[in-house]
């Protein structure tokens, strides 16, 4: 018996995303201020950083999408064309 899918919160899947973008950005101003770069240095790590935080959100809001709404192996409907829905169910 396969257990029931979990509830996806849009609340706690926004905070575990912006918390992730926050951890990847903490880090990187950690290195900023203990590396000292130089402007277009500092400018490269800190639109890498930037990169990175969207980089992670998008991992950790996938990773709890999927987790919430397992696949389940179909693929959906069959067809492309428009007005057909695929073959039925029975």
């Amino acid at each position: 018996m396969t257990p029931p899918p979990r509830r996806l919160s849009y609340a706690v899947l926004a905070i575990s995303a912006l918390g992730a973008a926050m951890a990847v950005l903490v880090v990187v101003a950690l290195v900023l201020v203990l590396v000292q770069p130089g402007p277009v240095a500092g400018l490269a790590i800190g639109l890498g950083g930037i990169a990175l935080a969207i980089v992670a959100m998008g991992v950790v809001s996938v990773r709890m999408t999927r987790r919430a709404f397992p696949d389940d192996g179909d693929p959906g409907p069959a067809s492309d064309e428009p007005g057909t829905r695929g073959p039925q169910r029975p």
